[in-house]
Parts: structure tokens; C-alpha cells; sequence
């Protein structure tokens, strides 16, 4: 997990704390909806504040906004619960797939790994190490046993199982 998830990470579990007490403490009027600000206040400054960068800057329908009109019309109408809660449940969806995009990204790059960074060619008679990007078409590749395959081709001689 990155610097930047783990802030996260930690900003939803202290919201949903600060969201069940608020839930359970006994409060009125101005005190009730101060309890319930500080846990919005907590997971959503993050997209209140790109919400406006991004209205300023002339892209107004965009997820925040969305985020953001959903979560203080919510609050405005006295669903103070309902407002942090939607909120809330925005951030643990925008972690989650923060996760799978930084596994994706692993993943490919893994994948990257796998290309052989040589390749032995028969030219003139002898055998060469070349990077792969410097054989042309038709040349005769030479695969020993073990080695992963630079390119695509046609089996010339021999015979083997390949993974």
C-alpha cells in the first residue's frame, strides 16, 4: 500500500468511528448536526475541495460534484447519517479501486518481465546474442533449453513443449 492509501485508509476507519458515536450520542439541534460534520468533514474535504477546483475551472459535472451535491443535500435535509454515510461509502469505493488499479499496473509491468531481453540468432553461419528488436523477418532463431522465446515463429528443427 502506497503513503497516499494508507492516509486513506486510515481517514475511513476514524470517520466511521466519529459517524458511530455521532449515531449514538443522545444529541439536539446544533449539537447533533456538529457531531455528524466532524466525521464529514474527516472523509470528504478531499472531494468538497475538488469539487471546487474543478467548478472553477469549468468541469462541473464531475464525480465530486456529484459527491458533493448528494452528501450536503443530504445533510441540509436533516439525513445527517445518511449524508456521511454516502460519503463514506464513496471513499472505501475509491480505495478499493485505487487497490485494484496499483495491482493492475503490478501486474503489467510483471508481465513486462517476462520478455527475454536477448536472443540468439544464426547469422552468417555463427551464432549471435542480439536484443530481439534487431532480428528481421526470416531470420532463424536458436532456443536452447530453458530460455524463454524472444519472438513468434515457425519451428524449423527439433521438438519441445512449451508453457
Amino acid at each position: 500500500m502506497s503513503k497516499k492509501q494508507k492516509q486513506t485508509l486510515w481517514r475511513i476507519l476514524a470517520s466511521a468511528v466519529l459517524l458511530a458515536a455521532a449515531v449514538l450520542l443522545p444529541l439536539e439541534g446544533w449539537f447533533r448536526l456538529c457531531a455528524f460534520l466532524v466525521p464529514y468533514a474527516v472523509i470528504g474535504w478531499d472531494v468538497l475541495w475538488r469539487a471546487a477546483r474543478n467548478i472553477s475551472h469549468g468541469q462541473v459535472f464531475d464525480e465530486n460534484f456529484l459527491m458533493a451535491v448528494a452528501t450536503i443535500g443530504a445533510i441540509l435535509l436533516g439525513d445527517y447519517k445518511e449524508g456521511v454515510a454516502v460519503m463514506l461509502f464513496y471513499q472505501i469505493g475509491e480505495f478499493f479501486q485505487s487497490l485494484a488499479v496499483k495491482r493492475s499496473r503490478k501486474s503489467i509491468s510483471d508481465l513486462m518481465d517476462i520478455r527475454p531481453d536477448v536472443a540468439s540468432v544464426l547469422r552468417n553461419g555463427e551464432l549471435r546474442t542480439v536484443s530481439p528488436e534487431s532480428i528481421a523477418v526470416g531470420e532463424t532463431i536458436v532456443v536452447k533449453p530453458g530460455e524463454k522465446i524472444p519472438l513468434d515463429g515457425t519451428i524449423l528443427d527439433g521438438s519441445s513443449m512449451l508453457d
